[in-house]
């Protein structure tokens, strides 16, 4: 008790620290002399920005000192919080056009990169930004099936097994960081995220014509003269390239639409069209109708079917987004004499936002000489934009993380269906405990689902590292949106904090932690193989249990003063190594593992009850619980004994008392009160019904 109480006053002076010591974000740690190790000659390292935290690189290009690129480190830009809670900081290279030099990690501490899957993948994963260019959709790609279209708009870099969510942070870092350089370096404007862009309503359809869409601006017209081409020529060395053009006649006279929005596409196209056209898009994907007459065509001779067209290009918010011919074959239904109907696609990944301006350019180049001909550009823009009413718009405050939701949703589904299935039965638990073969086989296959799908399968072993995470963001002011990038582990949070409030620690102790039932059903093939059993003395069963909150005291101190020893102190649980990591570890740490499992066959779930730093936090926030949800009558303790020589935690006191925060929630004491034939008080009870009273003999008449 006095262990416990000295936990509790270590964790109030942490709060308290905290609140009056709070520390600003880190910040970075090169140096000018560190820059110029790490690039020599014949590169140079400019002076510090004095605005913005890059160091410019430079390269002598004859007389001419050529800027080669921008170096920075993403924690200065991006301090965003890895699952330890500490920003990763990364060292990030991109040249003047936004293609990156190169990426190398400076620190982290990451928990699986640290003596999990060792440091290798992660610096393999940061090699893979090099040459690709900001102007590209950058995904992250895990698993053996994938299919890969590279181009202009998109790239994809390979994930790492079993790392997923902490990729995608550092992936987050790496273009957050890149982006707000981009934008006050290079004139770029902000990348768009596909999961922060408005979606097409596919469900909302408006019957017009023509003249109706145009005058809605949902088809946009440009007819441009002979004589304004020439114009835009004017005073340059292509004016009077054209003098056989009459100047009234149409240059181009062109219609654009977004047509695979349907109050558009089913509108212009006819009903043969539109199911061909759809037939041809994936979901998130968009095309654009270009539909034109004159002596300009923005395909040209030369174009080649199904390749991006050169005489037609988009933009959005200042950067190049990629459009493909789709080569289709559709018949128009609306009376529109052009000469040529061209569909473009631009798929999901590229990120083009319907809510946004589409800036679209028609280049047009004359060449003057023959032998080496000076090529003179001129452009033609038209913006388009479609109205609000046909779209969906999304949350301004949406990160990358919603898309992660989004892939997670029938995971997060088959968890929700788990701890709905759990619920039910702790709600009815007379009725899920009055018969114990039936509870037995119900509580072995709920611990199997919890080692297989919540632990191995959807990677949801909740553990102190996401307490000290927590500890280690708020005291460095920083945001907890990094909780965010793993949807399994909020939403199982969600559950236990209610549950905590409602039985008390033993409901995540007992049910959902997936190292705990692997202890367990270790520890009940230890019976079924009749392995010995130790059985500790109370006194001394409860001074181990006392252990645990030392060892909680400590990570958490730890967490508050020094993130190299959190690290270390973390992996007193074997979590990482049975659960995240499946036991590809270097040998100690699985001979740990395995020997805390090995120890459970002999001592009921040895690690959860002394050692558990994450147990012993849950047990101390447990106290605060509404329910003491275990029956008991008044004989237990007095005289009666059952349900505590019975107890394998050792969680009943002589007295008949439970203690909850060491309570598994088991629940083998509530199957006992229910039974006839196992409580000793109701067997009692049965036997005094049916003692029959001794009466006296009738006597016989004399």
């Amino acid at each position: 008790m006095r262990a416990t109480l000295t936990c509790v006053l270590c964790l109030l002076a942490g709060v308290l620290a905290l609140v009056l010591g709070a520390t600003p974000a880190q910040a970075g740690v090169l140096t000018r002399a560190e820059m110029a190790r790490r690039f020599p000659a014949p590169l140079m390292v400019g002076e510090r920005d004095a605005e913005l935290p890059v160091w410019p690189l430079f390269k002598q290009n004859a007389t001419a000192t050529e800027l080669v690129g921008y170096v920075f480190e993403s924690i200065d830009l991006a301090p965003i919080p890895g699952f330890a809670g500490v920003p990763l900081n990364l060292m990030v290279a991109i040249d003047p056009k936004g293609a990156f030099i190169g990426v190398e990690v400076l620190s982290h501490h990451e928990p699986v990169f640290l003596d999990g899957l060792g440091e290798a993948p992660l610096y393999q994963f940061v090699k893979q930004y090099k040459d690709l260019s900001l102007k590209q959709n950058i995904s992250i790609e895990t698993g053996g099936h994938r299919v890969r279209h590279p181009d202009a708009a998109h790239a994809y870099i390979d994930g790492v097994s079993k790392a997923t969510a902490s990729v995608r942070i550092i992936n987050q870092s790496v273009l957050a960081a890149a982006l707000k350089v981009s934008r006050k370096k290079l004139g770029f404007a902000a990348g768009r995220d596909p999961d922060q862009i408005a979606r097409v309503r596919q469900d909302v359809f408006e019957p017009l014509d023509l003249k109706q869409m145009m005058a809605d601006g949902l088809v946009q017209h440009l007819r441009v003269s002979n004589r304004e081409v020439e114009q835009l020529f004017a005073g340059s060395a292509g004016a009077g390239l054209d003098p056989q053009a009459r100047p009234d006649d149409s240059f181009i006279d062109l219609y654009l639409a977004c047509v695979s929005v349907p109050s558009i596409g089913r509108n212009l196209l006819t009903a043969a069209g539109w199911r061909k056209l759809q037939g041809r898009l994936e979901e998130g994907d968009h095309a654009l109708i270009v539909m034109s007459s004159g002596r300009y065509s923005v395909t040209g001779e030369d174009f080649v079917p199904g390749s991006v067209p050169d005489r037609i290009r988009l933009r959005q918010d200042n950067l190049p987004i990629d459009m493909r011919d789709l080569d289709l074959d559709v018949k128009l239904a609306v009376p529109l004499a052009v000469d040529s109907v061209t569909v473009l696609r631009v798929i999901g990944q590229a990120g083009l936002d319907p809510a946004s301006p589409m800036d679209f350019t028609l280049p047009i180049t004359r060449n003057k000489g023959i032998v080496y001909p000076e090529r003179i550009t001129r452009e033609l823009n038209l913006r388009y934009r479609l109205p609000e009413r046909l779209l969906t718009a999304v949350d301004d405050n949406s990160k990358s993380w919603p898309g992660i939701w989004s892939q997670r949703r029938w995971e997060l589904a088959m968890l929700a269906a788990g701890l709905a299935v759990l619920s039910a039965a702790l709600l009815m638990q007379k009725r899920l405990t009055e018969n114990g073969a039936r509870f037995e086989w119900f509580r072995r296959g709920y611990l199997v689902y919890t080692v297989g799908f919540i632990g191995y399968y959807a990677q949801g072993q909740l553990s102190i590292v996401n307490v000290t995470g927590v500890i280690q963001a708020l005291k460095a002011r920083r945001s907890l949106e990094f909780l965010l990038f793993d949807p399994m582990t909020v939403a199982l949070w969600g559950f236990v904090l209610v549950s905590l409030l409602v039985w008390g620690r033993g409901t995540f102790c007992g049910w959902l932690c997936p190292f705990g039932a692997l202890q367990e059903l270790t520890g009940k093939l230890a019976l079924w193989l009749r392995v010995p059993q130790l059985h500790i003395r109370h006194k001394t069963d409860a001074r181990l249990k006392h252990a645990k909150y030392v060892v909680l005291a400590g990570i958490v101190a730890s967490a508050f003063f020094s993130s190299e020893i959190t690290d270390k102190l973390v992996e007193l649980e074997p979590f990482k190594t049975a659960i995240t990591l499946s036991f590809v570890r270097s040998w100690p740490y699985v001979a740990y593992a395995v020997g805390l499992l090995i120890a459970s066959s002999f001592v009921y779930k040895f690690f959860c009850r002394y050692l558990c730093p994450f147990g012993a936090s849950l047990a101390l926030l447990g106290r605060f619980r509404l329910l003491n949800w275990i029956p008991r009558l008044k004989e237990c303790g007095t005289p009666c004994q059952t349900c505590r020589h019975r107890c394998d935690y050792q969680a009943i006191s002589p007295s008949g008392a439970v203690a909850y925060d060491e309570c598994f929630q088991c629940m083998d004491c509530v199957v006992i009160y229910e039974s006839d034939e196992k409580c000793a008080v109701r067997i009692m009870e049965v036997k005094r019904h049916r003692t029959i009273p001794i009466q006296p003999a009738a006597r016989s008449p004399t």
